[in-house]
């Protein structure tokens, strides 16, 4: 992975622990989503952090940190860390958001970001959606997307299930950058959730690609 990217991502992991203590002391916080999979090939991880800037404020933070490592040091194919932190504006109750940022992607760099986020969620459905534009020796489009259905089996135990996806691509040269999917099936009791994973993720214009298939478990902070 390239250093400017390891080195990026950390910085913005201490600000986001500092920031979350800061929040954490205004209002009851919003639960925190860690994942961890470990597949045939990698060890995969996710965070996800959101938090406004105050109960009344319409700015909000949205940090994602996801990183996979190959179990064989010699094999790089599939390491990624991919980071982006956005500042968001809430536009009404429509769900939509402005947004504005930087993503730190040990394949495409460190890119500056404006777009727009809508998001829905309810006890059973959470929906995700961020369309940016990135800055990065040229502009690239991207589309980000975490889609969870969360259906209650009693009153202990719930279906956990999940799409996510990203795909990057140039906009002056309409060539493919980067793009990942994964889908997640399990159960979900309270903050705890486990189940099987699949991930696939495709590099550069020729779209170079890696599978990842295993064991995941979750737990909301």
């Amino acid at each position: 992975m390239k250093p400017q990217a390891i080195q990026i991502t950390l910085i913005i992991s201490s600000f986001l622990f500092a920031f979350h203590g800061s929040a954490e002391a205004q209002a009851p916080p919003t639960p925190i989503p860690a994942e961890v999979m470990f597949g045939h090939e990698r060890l995969d991880f996710q965070l996800i952090v959101k938090r406004d800037f105050s109960p009344t404020s319409k700015f909000s933070l949205v940090a994602i940190s996801i990183f996979a490592q190959n179990y064989d040091r010699e094999q790089t194919l599939g390491n990624s860390i991919v980071a982006p932190v956005q500042v968001t504006y809430k536009l009404g109750k429509s769900g939509f958001h402005l947004t504005a940022g930087a993503e730190a992607n040990s394949k495409a760099g460190f890119m500056p970001l404006v777009g727009v986020q809508h998001v829905f969620a309810s006890r059973e459905i959470l929906a995700l959606t961020f369309v940016n534009l990135l800055s990065n020796q040229g502009a690239d489009g991207q589309i980000f997307g975490i889609y969870e259905y969360k259906p209650a089996l009693n009153d202990t135990w719930s279906i956990y299930s999940r799409i996510q996806f990203m795909y990057i691509q140039g906009l002056s040269e309409p060539m493919h950058n980067r793009s990942f999917l994964c889908l997640r099936a399990g159960l979900k009791k309270g903050p705890f959730g486990f189940g099987i994973g699949a991930n696939w993720d495709a590099y550069g214009p020729e779209k170079q690609t890696a599978q990842n298939f295993g064991l995941f478990s979750r737990w909301e902070f």
